[in-house]
Order: C-alpha cells, then sequence, then structure tokens
C-alpha cells in the first residue's frame, strides 16, 4: 500500500483560518471517501507555536517549521492579514524557500502569495492571490504577474489560488490530478460546494464589488447598462446618451472603472448570462437575446473568454436549475 501523501500547510500569526481549514477539511474527506489515508496533512508553524488566527480563534500546529524535513508532497503557505509580517520574517521565508526544494508541488492560499513571492518563488510566474490585494503585492514584487482574476492558477507546479475559499477549489484541483476526478467531484459534494470551478473562472462580480465610480456620468452609463443589457450599448450610443464624445466617454471609463465602455458592456453582459443560466431554464438562445448577444455563439464566446468554459458546462456544473428541460425562448425566469 503507497504511502499517504505528505501534504505541509504552514500557519503564521493572523493566518486566516478558512485558508487552513479549506485545504485541510478538504484533503480529510478525500482520504474518508477513498476508504483509506490519500493525505497526510500537517499543520506547521515557526517553533511550532498556536497559531493565533484572524478570526481570533487560536489552532495549535502539529510540528516546527524549523524541524521539518523531507520528503514533502505538496507545501501550502496560507494567507490572512499577517501576510506582511510573514513574508517580512526572514527566518521563514528562507524555511520556505528550504521545504520548496523539497516538495513535489508548492502552494499558496489567497494572499499566502506575498510569501512564496518573497522567497524567489514566483519570479518569471503568473499568479493568482486575493483580488483586493494583487495590486499591493504586484508593487512589491514587479518580478511576478499578479493575476486579481482567476480562482486558481497552475505554473508549471507551483499553484497559487485567489482568496480564502478558493483553497477549497485549488485543493479539490489536487485531489483531481491525485486520484481522478470521480473522486474530487464526491468530496465536492460531500461538502456541499461547487463541483470545482474552473480555475480561471472570474473569482468576483462586477456587480457585487465595492462601489468605485465617482463621476456621476460615468455612474449614470453604468446603471443604465446593467438595466438595458438588450438596448443598444455601442460606445457612441452610451456617448450621445450622454451627451459627450466617445473619447471622452471611454477616458472617463478607463480612469473609473479601468476598462472601456464596450469591455464594461461585455463583462455585464457576460455576468447577467451567468446569472440566468444558474437561476433559470431558459435556453442558452434566449439567454443569449435576453442579454443582448443576439446569437447563442457570440454568448458561447464571451463566456469562453471571461470563465473559461463554455455556457453549457457552466450550467451542467453551476446551475440550481441544472437537470431541468430547457423552455422556449418567450419564456419568464421562475
Amino acid at each position: 500500500m503507497d504511502d499517504p501523501r505528505r501534504i505541509l500547510v504552514i500557519g503564521y500569526h493572523a493566518a486566516e483560518l478558512l485558508d487552513i481549514a479549506c485545504v485541510v477539511s478538504t484533503l480529510q474527506m478525500a482520504n474518508y471517501l477513498h476508504g483509506r489515508a490519500l493525505y497526510r496533512p500537517q499543520l506547521v508553524s515557526p517553533g511550532g507555536a498556536p497559531i493565533h488566527t484572524a478570526t481570533g480563534l487560536v489552532v495549535n500546529a502539529e510540528g516546527a517549521l524549523e524541524r521539518v524535513r523531507g520528503p514533502v508532497d505538496t507545501l501550502v503557505v496560507s494567507g490572512g492579514i499577517g501576510y506582511v509580517e510573514a513574508m517580512e520574517d526572514a527566518r521563514l521565508v528562507a524555511h520556505v524557500r528550504r521545504l520548496a526544494r523539497i516538495s513535489r508541488r508548492v502552494a499558496s492560499v489567497c494572499t499566502g502569495a506575498g510569501v512564496l513571492a518573497a522567497a524567489g518563488l514566483l519570479d518569471g510566474r503568473r499568479a493568482a492571490t486575493h483580488w483586493d490585494h494583487a495590486t499591493t503585492l504586484g508593487d512589491r514584487f514587479p518580478q511576478v504577474d499578479f493575476d486579481r482574476v482567476p480562482i486558481f492558477v497552475d505554473d508549471d507546479g507551483v499553484c497559487t489560488s485567489a482568496g480564502v475559499t478558493a483553497a477549497l477549489d485549488l485543493t479539490l484541483s489536487f485531489i483531481e490530478a491525485d486520484a481522478g476526478a470521480e473522486l474530487a467531484r464526491d468530496v465536492s459534494r460531500q461538502l456541499v460546494t461547487y463541483l470545482q470551478r474552473p480555475g480561471n473562472q472570474a473569482q468576483m462580480s462586477m456587480f457585487t464589488a465595492p462601489p468605485a465610480i465617482r463621476h456621476s456620468l460615468v455612474q449614470d452609463a453604468a446603471t443604465h447598462i446593467a438595466s438595458h443589457l438588450g438596448a443598444d450599448l455601442s460606445t457612441a450610443a452610451l456617448a450621445a446618451r450622454a451627451g459627450v464624445s466617445e473619447r471622452h466617454l471611454s477616458r472617463l471609463f478607463l480612469r473609473e472603472l479601468g476598462v472601456t465602455p464596450g469591455r464594461f458592456v461585455r463583462q455585464a453582459r457576460t455576468e447577467a448570462a451567468g446569472h440566468l443560466l444558474t437561476g433559470t431554464d431558459l435556453t442558452v438562445e434566449a439567454i443569449a437575446g435576453r442579454c443582448g448577444f443576439g446569437t447563442a455563439e457570440a454568448l458561447r464566446q464571451a463566456f469562453v473568454s471571461t470563465y473559461g468554459v463554455a455556457p453549457s458546462h457552466y450550467r451542467l456544473t453551476q446551475s440550481r436549475a441544472a437537470g431541468r428541460a430547457p423552455v422556449a425562448a418567450n419564456a419568464q425566469p421562475r
């Protein structure tokens, strides 16, 4: 019988409890469903000290980071509000660098990517992290391509995930790679979570993001777009409605939102289509019409570009309406 894979999870002061728990609980569920131990997760900390997590709860480490010797299958660095102090701790960073050399796979959750970057393990790589910290980390480590969009990134065995519960998606991807898709699917069902979101699915919604629009003209245009997705939302039409030139409108959108009006419209339509795919049993053709795409193929192209999967696959794996027969194009959502 093969020995269980040793999964080393590194915590530190003010690490996020969910970053740790999502990894460990998911692996232990895989062990339970498989009927034997596939994984041996071990939580370690500097000096083996108890981890006072960002939630206020204290978790006991199973060992001291400094005393760990190989081999290690997967090294996982957790994130949390203590990550800045952690990535400035030269001893902690040195031991992460040492352990990475004896690990088959190296990973981080959320802002744990900052510790990997401090150890030089992300140089020249693309890395995921929490959307709200990507700019800060990118400024600190310009040699790393921090991406605020995907849920997780696997760059040749160096894996980084977005914030907090994205650790669950990353760990499910490990289980699928190690033991097969069927076990990963069974684990996700037991955890009552998504049937593993694809890694390049966007990690946050443009409709639930904190509002950052200060200019009233852009606010009005964004509101109009969200409530008139099937209308003519070309830059020319939006500029005419606002009473400004296309060039001026584009300048305002880029300054306020970081995207052109056309890109914003495409994002709004794609996300609205995602809500209809998961919340209704409308046909893809009907959803494309409602969201202003015109054709199912135009919707498919936008969806693949944004989420990395086709609308049909997204509905199959994520939908509350999965398994019900599609309805006619003129039907109303329930």
